[in-house]
């Protein structure tokens, strides 16, 4: 008899070993057949990298999950390289849908495309398969981030991240969204409004110098309350409903990153200056 349930490859960049990761394939079971496959080790801030010194090797082995033992799969790669692996070489069929997380920090704004965990859902994507990627507003990232902490409480956002997903299996995505970027702030309950929102096009986690190594100092970190709304950022951005309104951020995304302006008139203004 073939089997109907949804298939749900579940990824992240937080490793293997994340406690973020472990929260979700217990929400998501209730909904689907999870498969998780992910990076043996922290492969945060990865983007969507393809680096040719990764050693691709896929390691099967149990987690035990809640009351259940899972058998899971470690990869020598990037979350991006774990997707490939999944879906080409792992997983018998196409998966009905990625889930990249529970990510440890906030993945927002223009730093998203630095992440490892958005990476994977845009691999996702690229294949054809609706993908999300769901991360948890800290306290503190820059001391948390790299954590696979237990103290850190990923029940909120493992529902969160269990509702969008399942919204996503019952329906096609609308023209245009490829995938979801959903961020649940750190002091959200299970009554906390959902919000749809757009990406800031601000820098959320702003580069600094620090004798010559690359340190981040968080804008999460400013104090708000000394700040007008436009200060922080644009209303209606994924940034603003996490950090003002204190809602959880659902992030509608296309893989079509072509400016949203007439192409026509562009090619005549550039014909113009060119002299042409």
């Amino acid at each position: 008899m073939t089997n109907k349930r949804k298939q749900i490859l579940l990824t992240n960049d937080d490793s293997i070993k994340s406690p973020g990761l472990w929260a979700a394939a217990e929400a998501l079971s209730t909904i689907g057949y999870v498969t998780i496959v992910a990076p043996r080790e922290q492969a945060s801030g990865m983007g969507r990298s393809i680096p040719s010194s990764s050693d691709g090797k896929i390691t099967q082995t149990e987690l035990h999950i809640g009351d259940q033992v899972w058998e899971v799969f470690a990869v020598g790669g990037t979350p991006t390289q774990t997707v490939q692996h999944a879906v080409l070489e792992i997983m018998p069929v196409k998966p009905d849908l990625v889930v990249s997380g529970i990510n440890y920090g906030e993945n927002v704004a223009t730093d998203l495309t630095a992440s490892g965990t958005f990476g994977a859902a845009l691999e996702g994507a690229s294949l054809g398969i609706p993908s999300l990627a769901t991360s948890l507003q800290l306290k503190n990232v820059a001391v948390d981030y790299l954590s696979h902490s237990q103290e850190f409480d990923f029940s909120v956002a493992a529902h969160f991240t269990r509702l969008v997903a399942q919204f996503m299996l019952s329906k096609p995505l609308p023209e245009d969204v490829d995938l979801i970027n959903l961020v649940i702030p750190f002091d959200a309950t299970l009554d906390t409004p959902v919000k749809v929102t757009r990406m800031s096009k601000k820098r959320y986690f702003i580069p600094s110098s620090n004798r010559g190594k690359e340190r981040w100092e968080e804008n999460s970190k400013m104090d708000f309350s000394t700040l007008t709304v436009n200060e922080v950022t644009e209303p209606g951005t994924d940034v603003h409903a996490m950090i003002k309104e204190k809602v959880v951020s659902v992030t509608p995304l296309s893989l079509d990153m072509t400016s949203r302006v007439s192409l026509a008139d562009l090619e005549a203004d550039m014909h113009r200056s060119f002299g042409g």
